[in-house]
């Protein structure tokens, strides 16, 4: 079978989707399902730009075919609307051209979410799946830290 019908959770809605056998998450994200978040850099797994959350953990997009995910909870950038580290990205300036901040931000989720008391090397570890061309790391991880800290007062 060359093409089949595909039922995806994404962000929270199901969706069904035709595809080819060989096609990957990112291709049926961005050109089936209009969801532009997640970027093509290097398709090869390396920049971390094509990040997603497949059961809440961060999958390279290019990386996974479509097939592959059926039954699976998706989450892309457009998932994570009025989140405490969206908002926190863009109040740190823990951004620059953007071309990568979803990844970042979808992976910043699922190491709060994983590991909520996360210690700097932790931090590094997590944040090392991805690159950014533009800016220094630092307020990235800022960002992280600060949403962490926010995480454990309120409870």
């Amino acid at each position: 079978m060359l093409n089949q019908v595909v039922k995806l959770t994404i962000n929270g809605i199901e969706k069904e989707v035709y595809v080819r056998n060989a096609e990957t998450l990112i291709h049926t994200l961005r050109h089936e399902l209009g969801l532009m978040g997640a970027k093509p850099a290097c398709n090869n797994g390396d920049c971390g730009a094509c990040t997603v959350l497949v059961d809440g953990l961060p999958l390279n997009s290019c990386h996974t075919l479509t097939v592959e995910n059926e039954n699976r909870s998706i989450t892309t950038i457009e998932g994570l609307t009025d989140t405490t580290i969206q908002e926190r990205f863009i109040k740190n300036w823990a951004i620059q051209c953007g071309y990568c901040t979803p990844g970042f931000v979808l992976n910043s989720y699922a190491l709060i979410e994983t590991e909520p008391d996360a210690d700097d090397a932790t931090i590094d570890e997590w944040l090392d799946s991805n690159i950014c061309r533009c800016t220094g790391y630092q307020e990235i991880k800022q960002t992280v830290k600060e949403v962490i800290q926010m995480r454990g007062t309120n409870e």
